[in-house]
């Protein structure tokens, strides 16, 4: 889908929506409340791709939301955000 040196951004395995794009960084950030102790670079570089990503997804189908989850939410303990689209498959 869209990958830089430092993030990539896939298609989810086992989407959840129409539309469901994974962004993560490469290097292991355990959540979002961790970002502030990585370098600025890191950061900005996970929202040009995020932001990116999200406007294609808008534009093509009209409406996007940015998820992340945090504690027992989060399944994954690495950082990632969702991009989805269109109504809650499961």
């Amino acid at each position: 889908m869209q990958e830089t040196d430092n993030v990539l951004a896939y298609y989810h395995t086992n989407p959840h929506w129409p539309t469901h794009i994974v962004v993560t960084p490469k290097k292991h950030v355990a959540s979002l409340l961790e970002m502030a102790a990585e370098p600025p670079n890191l950061a900005k570089e996970l929202f040009e791709v995020l932001s990116g990503v999200a406007a294609q997804v808008r534009d093509d189908k009209g409406a996007c939301r940015i998820i992340t989850n945090l504690g027992s939410y989060q399944d994954s303990k690495h950082l990632h955000l969702h991009i989805v689209s269109g109504k809650q498959l499961t």
